[in-house]
């Protein structure tokens, strides 16, 4: 049975088992450990309850056995894959009535404006786990809210599927770090929620050329730059990495952290397959800045600490690409995770370092 509307692709399950407020958590939990899914047909307010007695039912791997950081961390991307899994299998239906996605279980809210925002009209009745629309619901509260964005003081609106600029050191170090001494055109590549586009903007720079492969960080850039008032100097182009002409006086790049592949959407901010994304940024940087141009590459070394990749590595794709490093400013990360000391990673997570990289084209 395919379950639509959701943005991952691919979601099937060969047996779907309608359930209502009567089914117990622990055949829940064995009905879906085996790979059934549960359309659940109650209460809402059990059906959340459901989820959460799901969840705590789930174990986790014994870290404490594992004998590196990187097997720590490839054992916790196994076990949120196994959860993501298992959770999605508790499922709700939406259908068309009022002219929208409408949740039909008693004590359901009104989830129409989220769902539109996340999936656009509806096109029929579609079953949804029920995990990812508490996601939507989520989302569509921060896009509504806003981040507080203290480098432009104001607020960026991160739609459903786009990367929120939760962790504000490198936005900060965008606004902070010294701009080329000529700098009319700038390139923001990867740019999400258009956040440092508009910090570059803010900063006097006349023209901004804001790219993404996603066309839900497109529409969310725009967007921002238009509510922000900058819509007239940033220009949103895409779906590609680089623009498709031009060459700039400054290029902005804040790939995902993290080589490794995305087992969800949500995740694609945070994993780099095969490091792909900096790979193509590094090699086409020299070819699309102007003379005395910079390239900006803010990362963070949470890849290195990890063993994921070397600094010598990061430094072999800058020959290869023809550039030089100028300087390096760095900072220390200010997110709850680096002072979580229950986490299993906490000694890698609060030795971590984010970079900004200021490449030059080497002669």
């Amino acid at each position: 049975m395919p379950i639509e509307p959701g943005i991952e692709p691919g979601i099937e399950y060969d047996s779907v088992v309608p359930v209502d407020d009567r089914l117990r958590a622990a055949t829940a939990h064995r009905l879906t450990s085996a790979g059934t899914a549960l359309l659940w047909q109650g209460d809402y307010v059990n059906a959340r309850q459901m989820l959460t007695a799901l969840s705590r039912r789930i174990p986790n791997s014994p870290y404490d056995k594992a004998g590196s950081p990187a097997e720590i961390f490839r054992l916790q991307r196994r076990d949120r894959a196994r959860r993501a899994a298992t959770l999605n299998r508790l499922l709700v239906e939406l259908d068309e009535l009022d002219g929208g996605h409408t949740l039909a279980l008693r004590r359901a809210p009104d989830v129409r404006a989220a769902c539109r925002a996340a999936y656009g009209p509806p096109t029929g009745p579609s079953v949804v786990p029920l995990r990812e629309l508490l996601g939507v619901i989520g989302a569509h509260q921060w896009q509504r809210r806003g981040v507080e964005v203290p480098a432009l003081g104001d607020r960026v609106h991160p739609g459903y599927g786009v990367f929120s600029p939760v962790r504000g050191e490198y936005v900060d170090l965008v606004a902070s770090t010294p701009l080329p001494r000529r700098c009319r055109t700038a390139f923001d590549l990867g740019t999400g929620t258009g956040v440092l586009a508009a910090v570059l903007a803010r900063r006097g720079v006349e023209r901004v050329v804001a790219t993404d492969v996603s066309p839900r960080a497109l529409a969310c850039a725009e967007e921002n730059a238009r509510r922000l008032g900058y819509g007239a100097r940033i220009s949103v182009q895409g779906p590609a990495l680089y623009p498709a002409e031009g060459r700039a006086d400054l290029v902005v790049c804040n790939p995902p952290w993290l080589p490794g592949t995305p087992s969800a959407g949500l995740e694609l901010g945070v994993y780099d397959e095969g490091g792909g994304m900096l790979r193509e940024f590094l090699a086409g940087l020299r070819n699309h800045l102007l003379p005395q141009g910079e390239g900006w590459l803010i990362m963070s070394d949470l890849a290195e600490l990890l063993g994921l990749r070397t600094r010598e590595e990061l430094l072999r794709l800058l020959r290869e690409g023809g550039l030089t490093v100028v300087r390096r400013y760095d900072v220390r990360p200010r997110h709850r995770r680096a002072r979580d000391r229950s986490d299993p990673l906490y000694t890698v997570r609060s030795a971590e370092v984010t970079s900004l990289w200021r490449l030059g084209i080497r002669v």
